[in-house]
């Protein structure tokens, strides 16, 4: 007796969740290690923007009104400059040892040479080996060196008698109110953590999408499952992903609630139409899946190492950390074929700026694209599963 179409994707889906249950392995793969991660850099970075990281000063000058700068220095959010020092050596050498991030440097006579006018210079040194803390301290510092010259210009007018009111008008003419959009609080967790995670979990199905094809070629079961599916392609694909695509997706949503309901980061677009965009991407993440290992068909190792690459890849091309505009032109047209790359524009235009979707429409229809992808190597699954075979 014939079978419909349901009844074969139901056995073929029952006997993938009995593979995947025999397996700890898979287990582990799609449902420890994603909770694992998202409760990993959450938490690595609950505090946020990281703040009060060891830095010093060595000011030679020693005068009133350097004394007055370091405390300015010390009241930055990023430095706190708990060691001062009595010469650039001492400062130098404590930066190698790793005991502080950075050092102000202060030479002997900068405040009579700022009176005198004859234009003294001051330093600040970062070990930008530590990429993260060095950029954020170097900000407070820039912003602490251009203050000097403010300050000194201050205690001349003020000699000079000039008013409170007067003396603000010369020294900051336009008042800059800045406005962070997006993530105004500037916290690493909410820049950080809503990419990473995503990125690990289209790793993982990317992996787990090729393996479990590919299994079947190496247990040397690929035609009984041809035949199971009533030798139709897309039923055998659909039906094997199907479990994973459930599991991912609630995977995915479980992150969503995670980042957006329990851990507060700003959403304007809503929980649900975020979860809608995390369903499109682990489809568009299977849909890739099955495209390169259909182009490798047989050979499992070698798609798997391209997904590994292309994993890891994505981090970078995606643009979170690096702007693709400003890219090699021959990378800003290779980072379309990154779904993590859409998922990002999505993510920005919809969770953090609450525009409307038509301005992402382009990324939305590539990770469509992804979905239906297989289509292009559909002839090649139905040659793999009557001739090839498993290349180790």
């Amino acid at each position: 007796m014939k079978q419909s179409r349901l009844q074969l994707v139901y056995a073929i889906a029952r006997r993938e969740c009995r593979m995947l249950a025999h397996r700890p392995v898979f287990l582990f793969v799609m449902i420890l290690a994603p909770v694992l991660c998202v409760v990993f850099f959450t938490s690595l970075m609950a505090e946020g923007l990281p703040t009060d990281m060891p830095a010093a000063v060595v000011d030679e000058d020693n005068t009133p009104t350097t004394r007055k700068l370091v405390r300015v220095l010390d009241v930055m959010e990023m430095a706190d400059v708990s060691r001062k020092y009595y010469s650039f050596s001492e400062a130098h050498e404590a930066m190698r040892r790793g005991e502080i991030y950075a050092f102000f440097y202060i030479p002997k006579g900068t405040t009579a040479e700022a009176i005198s006018t004859r234009q003294p210079k001051v330093s600040f040194y970062t070990n930008d080996a530590y990429l993260v803390p060095g950029n954020l301290i170097m900000k407070d510092m820039k912003m602490t060196g251009e203050l000097i010259p403010l300050a000194l210009t201050r205690e001349k007018l003020r000699a000079k008698g000039l008013p409170e009111t007067e003396m603000m008008a010369w020294l900051q003419p336009i008042q800059i109110e800045p406005h962070p959009i997006g993530n105004p609080t500037l916290d690493y967790n909410v820049y950080l953590s809503n990419m990473v995670v995503p990125g690990i979990l289209i790793l993982l199905i990317l992996l787990t999408t090729v393996y479990t094809i590919g299994f079947e070629w190496k247990q040397q079961t690929q035609k009984a499952w041809y035949q199971m599916a009533g030798q139709r392609v897309s039923i055998a694909l659909g039906a094997k992903l199907l479990p994973q695509t459930a599991i991912y997706t609630v995977q995915w949503w479980l992150m969503d609630w995670w980042f957006f309901v329990h851990c507060g980061f700003p959403c304007q677009c809503g929980l649900g139409m975020m979860m809608l965009i995390g369903l499109l991407t682990v489809l568009a993440s299977q849909g890739f899946g099955v495209l390169l290992f259909g182009i490798q068909a047989g050979m499992m190792r070698v798609a798997l190492c391209i997904c590994s690459l292309w994993g890891i890849l994505s981090f970078s091309l995606a643009g979170f950390t690096y702007p693709v505009t400003d890219m090699h032109p021959v990378l800003q047209a290779l980072s379309v074929w990154f779904p993590l790359r859409h998922y990002y524009l999505i993510y920005v235009n919809q969770a953090l700026d609450g525009f409307p979707v038509r301005y992402v429409w382009s990324s939305v229809c590539w990770l469509v694209a992804f979905c239906v992808s297989p289509l292009l190597v559909h002839y090649r699954y139905r040659k793999a599963f009557l001739k090839f075979e498993y290349l180790p």
